[in-house]
């Protein structure tokens, strides 16, 4: 099979489905049942919306249906005949069904169809975990407004990456501090507003409890990690415990449900523009709920990479055991057919940075 060297996914159709024909015969049933609307029953100020969105879905469905057939194919060991079109359609359904990354509106998801049907089971632990995590914002930087994720993981820290605090902080060798004319908050919203329900026009992230950050705890020198003291806004709520941080090893990494949350931010660089375009239909910046699995370990290199369909606002976010709801890593990049990577926590239980921010391990 042909395949794309800028794929914004991080795992093939042969390794995220089990049985391809079944998943093809779902999408083609799924597009069979959709009914386009009507422009006619839309008020005239929403009809250029609503034009927008019936050129979405006859693109979407033309990609759906290249994918079935490159699964067909791919399932009949066809491969040399996938084309182009259809190899990105099975991208496409790969992020769609397999690795999906679902938009968190009203600190909810919509139920799932197919193999990630099993989150509604999950829906209270997973709504509490969201409700844990947030973008990472800044006030005076000469270039930027966020950064990519954090969650919290102590009484009053959250954790991040090194390359996430290292836009806003310096060290003296002694500690960190903020750099001049900057401060940052962590907002555990930032959700997508439809903009058609909005009353047309650009809509913007809806906006949740804010966390003042106040403190640099400190920056890992070995791996790429950091932990900032955070204090709520005044007036604002109190801050809500932490996320449960895996204080061990599951038995069955590679292959582990888990999912991440996060910001997933436009990249160009790392993704295939126009494959990030059709597939994200131009949403980026917003919480987004990532389900995938663990694929491997790399003890030497203290890493685990993992499927789920992040971008590059992802840095920062956690890599959570969909089993029992505790972190299991912290997300800091990803290689185009390769996978992504993450931080195992479990290996730094003594470390003496996380233990003097008192991280909840469970």
């Amino acid at each position: 099979m042909h395949r794309r060297n800028r794929s914004p996914v991080a795992a093939g159709p042969e390794q995220v489905f089990s049985d391809l024909r079944e998943v093809a015969a779902r999408v083609r049933d799924g597009l069979s049942s959709e009914i386009p609307e009507s422009l006619e029953e839309l008020p005239a100020e929403q009809q250029p919306a609503g034009q927008i969105g019936q050129f979405a879905q006859a693109e979407r469905a033309r990609v759906l249906t290249a994918g079935a057939i490159g699964l067909e194919k791919l399932a009949e060991g066809r491969t040399d005949e996938i084309s182009d079109d259809e190899s990105f359609g099975m991208e496409a359904i790969v992020l769609l069904e397999g690795r999906p990354a679902i938009l968190v509106q009203n600190h909810d998801f919509a139920a799932q169809q197919g193999d990630w049907a099993v989150l509604d089971g999950h829906r209270a632990a997973i709504r509490d975990s969201l409700a844990r995590i947030g973008r990472v914002e800044l006030s005076g930087h000469i270039s930027l407004d966020w950064l990519g994720t954090a969650f919290l993981v102590g009484p009053d820290t959250v954790l991040t990456n090194r390359h996430v605090a290292l836009e806003f902080a310096r060290g003296d060798g002694r500690g960190w501090t903020f750099q001049q004319g900057i401060s940052a908050h962590v907002d555990t919203g930032e959700e997508y507003v439809d903009p058609v329900l909005a009353g047309g026009g650009t809509a913007p992230a809806a906006a949740g409890p804010s966390f003042d950050v106040v403190e640099v705890v400190g920056i890992h020198e070995d791996v790429d990690l950091a932990l900032l003291r955070v204090a709520p806004p005044a007036g604002g709520d109190a801050l809500p415990p932490p996320l449960a941080v895996a204080a061990d090893a599951p038995a069955d990494l590679p292959g582990r449900p888990v999912y991440c949350v996060g910001y997933p931010a436009y990249d160009g660089r790392r993704n295939e523009p126009e494959s990030m375009r059709r597939i994200f239909m131009d949403i980026y910046n917003v919480k987004r709920l990532q389900p995938g699995t663990t694929t491997e370990l790399v003890p030497d290199r203290n890493v685990i990479k993992h499927d789920c369909s992040t971008l590059g606002g992802n840095s920062g976010s956690p890599v959570i055991d969909l089993a029992d709801h505790r972190v299991l890593g912290l997300h800091f990049g990803g290689r185009y057919g390769l996978g992504n990577y993450a931080v195992p926590l479990w290996q730094l239980v003594e470390d003496p940075l996380l233990a003097r921010a008192d991280l909840n391990f469970v």
